[in-house]
């Protein structure tokens, strides 16, 4: 006979088995629920902004909350994303997190808790997640050490610490055992010492970002060791030194070492590295010359950046640069490179940027009307060198892409730029000619300035060019962001400007002819100005009031006009951001700081050369002022400094004027002159 089940017990199974059914179909656990409306109740005690409107709403099903996810086969949760879930506008508020709330959480895959200053976070209870793949916990600015209880989490696969004001060594204890990491990202902290070797020992690892951090010594890896895992390395922003373990590099497809202290000359082998598209060597010590492979096997490097180093020599040939055609961006700048500038570099099939600034290259520049300029290039940087011969922009006529020039301080260079009923086929955005020979009448017969539409930077300075203000330039759709004509010798006024230059943000037309009034409306004109310098012209009448209210500026510089009447007392106090106001050598009168005494100017305050009279206040404060020029005035009375409150003051001029009396022992009090 078959076997018999008593119908009790069936009923009995039947019954826990649909009891757990209904348990896996109401959402996740009890206890998973109740930790997660406690993370929600941390959240409120500590007056967070953010609402998580659907946390405890939901009847139980809290896989259906937001930033929780779960298994689709045990309900449990596995992805929980807690990132900017905390924002207070009382500095004194905190959110308090402890871990042991996360404990419950055994099929926890993924945490993101990041981007919650300020906050105190507990972390130990992660420990026993032993699923746990993914932790971010950057931009807490946690001010702690290297948490070295994460190196018993040895699931990790993902690591991000980066924005936290860590500080420190990273203990290779802490990392030997992450052996399942793929992505470690420390970077934007004040981590110091030397790197442990167990870190580049890891075999997975891929992504290593440490940027921006005061890690120093060298590399650790031997010269003997085989290839390590990393793919993706980027150590800018250090004090790394030594050589470059290039042997080991032979994974490697993006290398980011720039701003650091490496030395040395340039192994050809970098350069042959087969998978690396991505180098920046930029702003460390290197020499010698650019290194020559003379290999015909192509290079993916697509990026190259050797800028701000001590390299030198001659630039390579064609043929020693032939296996580097997949190029788009390269940096040779502030280097100690000489000779010509080779042909090719101009025809690199794919070349989009093309950097050779601040060298010492001279002869012509071989761009001509039969030349085989890539039709690639957006951005030719080629200032403060010693270029000579002409260069015609029509030679350019094919370049669409072309956004950016810049042939400044290259005094030999012949420039043409204006040809009569040409329009280029490119729009640039960044025009920069400064001190070459250019063609004098670019302003007063600008047929080439008048089809460029999308300046966003024009610096034309030092070049004695003729004309008047170009006023023409302020239409309703200019994009300028930074003027430059400063040491030329236009004329005329700022009037009329009639549409508003929200994007500009640099001005400057110093040392020209420029004459008439300053607008009354200026903040209306320019109500982004960061830096104003109409220094050295013919300027006459008062100074606007509404110059106050351009909220963001930090530099002007109005010296050696013929300005007069008072200046606004609100350019005293009301500039939090202004380091530095010069208005020296006009004909400025008035009591001197319009009667005010607390200064609110950073850095620097001249004066000098006016009219300006009364006494230099007794109660003067300024807490950042480190200058004041205030020689050749009207000013009379005793000096007092006994009541001031200047503790930066390193400068003070008061000489001739009509001060009075014995100089107080209390300037002594002014501990940083």
């Amino acid at each position: 006979m078959g076997s018999f089940v008593p119908w009790g017990s069936l009923s009995l199974g039947l019954f826990l088995l649909l009891q757990s059914m209904l348990h896996l179909s109401s959402g996740c656990s009890v206890e998973e629920r109740a930790a997660l409306l406690e993370i929600w109740s941390s959240l409120m005690r500590a007056r967070s902004l953010v609402a998580l409107d659907s946390w405890g709403k939901d009847d139980h099903d809290c896989c259906s909350w937001e930033r929780v996810k779960c298994n689709n086969r045990t309900q449990r949760v596995s992805h929980l994303d807690l990132s900017s879930v905390y924002a207070t506008l009382d500095g004194d508020d905190r959110w308090y997190l402890n871990s042991t709330v996360l404990s419950v959480f055994h099929e926890l895959q993924y945490l993101d808790l990041s981007n919650n200053a300020p906050c105190s976070l507990s972390l130990e209870g992660l420990v026993g997640l032993a699923k746990l793949r993914y932790l971010d916990i950057s931009g807490n600015m946690w001010g702690v050490g290297f948490p070295e209880f994460i190196g018993e989490i040895v699931s990790l696969e993902v690591l991000a610490l980066n924005y936290n004001n860590m500080t420190g060594d990273l203990p290779g204890s802490a990392v030997k055992n992450l052996r399942n990491l793929r992505q470690l990202n420390m970077s934007w902290n004040r981590f110091d010492g030397n790197l442990p070797e167990s870190l580049f020992s890891l075999p997975h690892l891929k992504i290593l970002d440490l940027a921006r951090n005061n890690f120093g010594g060298h590399i650790p890896i031997s010269s003997s060791s085989g290839p390590i895992s990393l793919e993706v390395l980027d150590l800018s922003i250090n004090f790394f030194n030594g050589t470059l373990p290039v042997r080991a590099f032979k994974n490697i497809r993006s290398l980011n070492l720039a701003i650091n202290q490496f030395s040395g000359s340039l192994s050809v082998s970098l350069f042959a590295l087969p998978h690396l598209k991505f180098l920046d060597l930029s702003h460390n010590n290197f020499e010698g010359r650019f290194p020559i492979n003379m290999s015909s096997k192509q290079m993916p490097l697509e990026v190259l950046n050797l800028m701000g180093n001590n390299m030198s020599g001659a630039l390579p040939t064609e043929r020693a640069f032939g296996n580097l055609l997949n190029l788009r961006e390269l940096y040779l700048s502030s280097n100690k490179f000489s000779g010509n500038i080779p042909t090719f570099l101009f025809s690199l099939p794919h070349i989009e940027l093309l950097n050779l600034s601040a060298n010492f290259l001279g002869g012509k520049i071989m761009i001509n009307p039969s030349s085989n300029v890539s039709l690639s290039l957006k951005s030719l940087q080629l200032s403060q060198n010693k270029l000579s011969g002409s260069l015609s922009f029509i030679w350019l006529r094919n370049l669409t892409k072309l956004e950016e020039i810049d042939l400044s301080d290259n005094s030999n260079l012949v420039v043409d730029v204006n040809i009569p009923g040409w329009t280029p086929p490119f729009q640039l955005k960044e025009l920069l000619l400064s001190s070459c020979d250019l063609d004098k009448n670019i302003i007063s017969e600008p047929h080439f300035l008048r089809t460029q539409h999308h300046l966003e930077v024009l610096d034309l300075s030092n070049n004695k060019l003729s004309g008047s203000m170009p006023n023409w330039l302020f239409t309703k759709e200019a994009r300028l962001r930074v003027l430059n004509l400063g040491n030329n010798s236009l004329t005329g006024s700022l009037d009329p400007i009639w549409h508003t230059q929200s994007s500009l943000q640099f001005i400057n037309i110093h040392m020209n002819h420029v004459a008439g009034q300053l607008p009354a409306n200026i903040s209306s004109m320019f109500p982004s100005l960061v830096v104003l310098d109409f220094s050295d012209n013919s300027l006459f009448g008062q100074i606007p009031t509404s110059l106050c209210e351009i909220s963001f500026m930090s530099f002007v510089d109005l010296s050696n006009n013929k300005l007069s009447g008072e200046v606004p007392p609100c350019v005293f106090t009301n500039y939090p951001m202004l380091f530095t106001l010069r208005v020296s050598n006009n004909k400025l009168g008035g009591v001197v700081f319009g009667g005010m005494s607390n200064i609110s100017i950073e850095s620097e305050l001249f004066l000098d050369g006016n009219e300006f009279v009364g006494t230099v206040p007794h109660y003067l404060s300024g807490e950042n002022l480190k200058v004041i020029d205030l020689h050749d005035n009207k000013l009379t009375g005793k000096l007092n400094t006994s009541l001031w409150s200047m503790p930066s003051l390193l400068a003070l001029n008061l000489a001739g004027n009509s001060i009075t009396g014995k100089i107080s022992p209390e300037i002594c009090g002014l501990t940083s002159l």
